[in-house]
């Protein structure tokens, strides 16, 4: 009989709710991660990651041990080189995080600026590119940006980058393995991913998928970093089949086991079941009164924005604690304009599940005396207004 651990669903946009059977896989006998044995988990690992979003003979997956944005700082410490000129899109908490690590790095940065609840505008990205005094030369941009559950058009801004022989950087960290991308098609020379939210496995590995030519290809320039060095790491693995430093080793034995059930699953049909459990949440909050933001057409459908309610008994950290106790635990917003809050609908978890945590939220609302309907006068000129944009 298989052992089960109680189970939390995490309404987060990342850690996951995981299976058992992904919790369950990294009780393994103790083993040395610089053995062949482990070496083979590794590449396999590495072999699957790629194929999630390319073709493993022109593009290779690079681990290292960290949260997703490691995977993104090694890319940006490790690509962007003296004498180039890269162009942030900043429309969210993790775009600006991005103009944070190049202010970190002194990279030779400028930013593109847009609002998060709205879609880019290409026109104005593109005369940015093509009126840059300076050649621009990395364009970075996130594809799925979790502050408002805006999912930016990676295929169009790639085109962009592709007539003007920009090399374009995706933080992917956030819709890989659940919106389908292929590298190729979409110009993506640089991808960063992580080992949980939508592939399901647990924290502590951050996953970068490239070129391969661009990997063996290294310009001969001073590193800015070391444990992150994409190239060396890069190198290392090609050669040993290992990585450079001690890696997560139960998480890797999880993120095997997590990619197996991917596989059975299949990417377009977790993205069927996330978006059911997305169709379930916006039919109970507007059933509930409370709005949400972002245009149903830009929308990822694996993370949404929400209007705190107006009620005199309302705290967020309250209602948290009571859904928390409950088996069920909420994130807080990420937008200074707005009071919000952040409901996610990945990992392991089903339309019946987001229909339970319903029923506990409206028993809380219910608790603190909040009228349904009583926000819709509020936001309805940056909510679903935003639609037609």
């Amino acid at each position: 009989m298989m052992l089960t651990v109680r189970r939390n669903i995490l309404l987060t946009p990342g850690p996951a709710t995981t299976t058992d059977s992904v919790k369950l896989a990294q009780v393994v006998p103790d083993i040395c991660p610089r053995e062949q044995e482990f070496g083979r988990l590794m590449e396999s690992v590495c072999t699957d990651l790629t194929h999630i979003v390319a073709d493993s003979g022109s593009y290779s997956a690079v681990v290292f041990g960290g949260s997703g944005t490691s995977a993104v700082e090694s890319i940006l410490s490790s690509v962007v080189h003296a004498g180039d000129l890269l162009l942030i899109v900043n429309n969210g908490a993790y775009g600006r995080r991005m103009c944070e690590m190049a202010e970190a790095y002194d990279l030779d940065s400028i930013v593109f600026h847009s609002p998060p609840h709205v879609a880019l505008d290409l026109t104005a990205l593109e005369s940015t590119l093509r009126s840059s005094r300076r050649k621009i030369t990395h364009l970075a941009v996130v594809h799925h940006e979790t502050t408002t559950g805006l999912l930016n058009d990676i295929a169009a801004i790639g085109e962009l980058c592709r007539r003007e022989s920009v090399c374009l950087i995706v933080d992917a960290i956030s819709s890989f393995a659940a919106i389908p991308i292929d590298m190729r098609q979409m110009g993506i020379q640089y991808l960063a991913a992580s080992s949980n939210k939508n592939v399901q496995g647990i924290p502590g590995l951050s996953i970068v998928v490239a070129e391969t030519e661009l990997l063996e290809n290294k310009r001969q320039h001073k590193p800015r970093n070391y444990y992150l060095n994409l190239y060396d790491q890069y190198r290392f693995f090609l050669e040993t089949r290992q990585s450079r430093f001690t890696p997560p080793v139960q998480a890797l034995y999880a993120l095997r086991q997590a990619i197996d059930e991917l596989k059975r699953e299949g990417i377009e049909q977790r993205y069927l079941r996330y978006q059911k459990s997305w169709q379930t949440l916006i039919d109970g909050i507007t059933r509930l009164g409370l709005p949400y933001i972002g245009s149903d057409r830009l929308h990822s459908k694996l993370v949404t924005s929400i209007f705190e309610p107006e009620a005199p008994g309302y705290s967020f950290q309250e209602m948290h604690d009571y859904l928390h106790s409950r088996g069920f635990t909420i994130y807080p917003g990420k937008l200074d304009q707005f009071r919000t809050f952040r409901i996610a609908n990945i990992g392991d978890i089903t339309s019946d599940d987001m229909q339970s945590f319903l029923n506990l939220l409206e028993a809380y609302l219910r608790q603190i005396g909040f009228i349904p309907g009583a926000l819709k006068g509020v936001i309805a000129s940056n909510t679903r207004s935003s639609e037609a944009k």
